[in-house]
Formats: C-alpha cells, sequence, structure tokens
C-alpha cells in the first residue's frame, strides 16, 4: 500500500508548549504464578518549546504596481516570493537551527535527536551502504518512520546502490500529483537544506540521511495562527506600500526514539 507523509502543524494556545518527552519505553516480561511482578514505566524529561518569530517586510512600489498592473500583479507575486523566503527558512532550520548559535530561532533536527539515536557510517565518513541504511531505520522504534529525508546526492547514490542489486527504488504518485521514491515502502524527500559538504572526522564531504516519524508521538510544528500578512501601509520615506508576512512557530520532538540520523554519508 502507498504511505504518504505529512509534516503536521499542531495549533497551540500561548507562546510556548510544555510537554512531556519519551525518552524509552516500557518494558514487559513473562510471569509465573505467585511471581512479584516488576514496574516499569517510559521515562520521560519535561521539555517547554517556545514559539518563534519568524518573518520578514516586503515593500512594492506604488508607482511599478500601478504602471504594470495591466501584466501582472505585483503585490501578490512579491509577498508569493516573501512566503517562499518564509518557508525556506523554517526548512532550513527545521534541519540545521540551533538556538546556541542564534537564540531567536528554535532547534532543528541537528540538535533535537539524542546521541543515542545517531549513527555514523564510520569514524571519518564513508559511502552509503543499504545495510547502514537498514541499521538507521531499525534505530525508529514501534515501526518504520514515515520518512527519510536526505541530501539530493545521497538520493542519487541510494539509487545507483539499488541498480547495482538488480533493483530500483519503488515510485509511486502521491494525492498532490508528485512523484515520490520509496526505499522498503518508506517515502524518501530531498530537501537542499542538508549540505554535502560536513566535516565528520578529518573528512569534509559528508552529508546526513534522517529517519523520521511524525505527529504527536515524534516530531511536529507547532504554531499560533499560522502564516499571516499584516498590512503596514503606506511608507513615509519612499513611494511604497509594505506588508509584513509573520509566522510564530516551532519544532517539539514529542519521543527521542521517533527519530534518528546517519552521519558521514559520501558518495
Amino acid at each position: 500500500m502507498r504511505r504518504e507523509y505529512y509534516f503536521p502543524l499542531i495549533e497551540i494556545q500561548g507562546n510556548a508548549l510544555t510537554y512531556n518527552r519519551e525518552n524509552a519505553a516500557a518494558n514487559a516480561a513473562f510471569y509465573s504464578v505467585g511471581d512479584t511482578w516488576d514496574e516499569s514505566t517510559p521515562t520521560f524529561t519535561q521539555v517547554q518549546t517556545s514559539l518563534v518569530i519568524l518573518g520578514g517586510d516586503a515593500d512594492v512600489d506604488n508607482y511599478i504596481r500601478q504602471t504594470r498592473s495591466n501584466i501582472q500583479d505585483v503585490e501578490a507575486a512579491v509577498l508569493q516570493l516573501k512566503a517562499k523566503a518564509v518557508r525556506n527558512k523554517f526548512e532550513d532550520t527545521f534541519i540545521n537551527g540551533n538556538t546556541g548559535t542564534d537564540a531567536k530561532s528554535f532547534d532543528g533536527l541537528d540538535q533535537l535527536i539524542t546521541s543515542g539515536q545517531t549513527i555514523e557510517m564510520a569514524t571519518n565518513g564513508a559511502t552509503l551502504t543499504l545495510a547502514k541504511l537498514d541499521q538507521l531505520i531499525d534505530k525508529i522504534m514501534g515501526g518504520k518512520p514515515d520518512l527519510l529525508l536526505m541530501s539530493k546526492r545521497s538520493r542519487r547514490k541510494l539509487k545507483t546502490l539499488r541498480n547495482a542489486v538488480g533493483s530500483v527504488l519503488e515510485n509511486d504518485v502521491d494525492s498532490f500529483g508528485h512523484r515520490i521514491d520509496y526505499y522498503d515502502g518508506i517515502p524518501i524527500a530531498i530537501t537542499d537544506w542538508i549540505s554535502d559538504t560536513q566535516t565528520h572526522g578529518n573528512t569534509s564531504t559528508n552529508s546526513t540521511i534522517y529517519a523520521l516519524c511524525f505527529g504527536e508521538d515524534g516530531i511536529a510544528g507547532l504554531t499560533n495562527g499560522g502564516i499571516q500578512l499584516e498590512r503596514i501601509g503606506s511608507l513615509e520615506t519612499k513611494d511604497a506600500t509594505r506588508t509584513r508576512v509573520k509566522w510564530y512557530c516551532s519544532l517539539a520532538l514529542f519521543s527521542t526514539v521517533r527519530a534518528a540520523m546517519l552521519t558521514g554519508v559520501q558518495d
């Protein structure tokens, strides 16, 4: 059966969410009659994730808007490009965000995924293998991940590896008409924000592949109000009208065992 992935955004009230992050699953065992039962519950860490402000101002020159309105809607085009910039910044931060270097942003996958859920190709990196990719998938507890996220180079390498063993990546079309590749039934997504020049050990030609589960038992975005357009109005210093595009957003990891990454991936 075809699987599709959807990144969930959880609407929250206020400016932060306090939740329990699962660190380890509970254990179970077999017992004889009269045995003393052992207590085992999941372990949690209470985490608070605050919303941050992402956005920017977009100015539309009044002269251009008036004189070129018969060709295109300049304001709509400018706002569309600004919204695209906001989306790209979120995607970049989703992976690379680090509040240690930018306190105004939020932590991304590289900061949220724990060391216990991180494996490496080798100390100094190594060429991707199917065995290592399978090991990454197996790090996810409670079933297969919803998504494998990688760079374009890693996807090309994965296709080459599958071709070498006489098979190809499965593919299908999602509900929006987009063609998606699958590995072992898991959708593959690519992004421009995973670098292929990461330093790992003594090499700097490395990348990372992520295995992710989405939702309130995995990874989800947080928002209050969604992306908003605020009309600032006419500017005093130039003949233009300003619109502010803003998004109160963040990222939450509800369970550490539902996200993993493979580092030191080379071509």
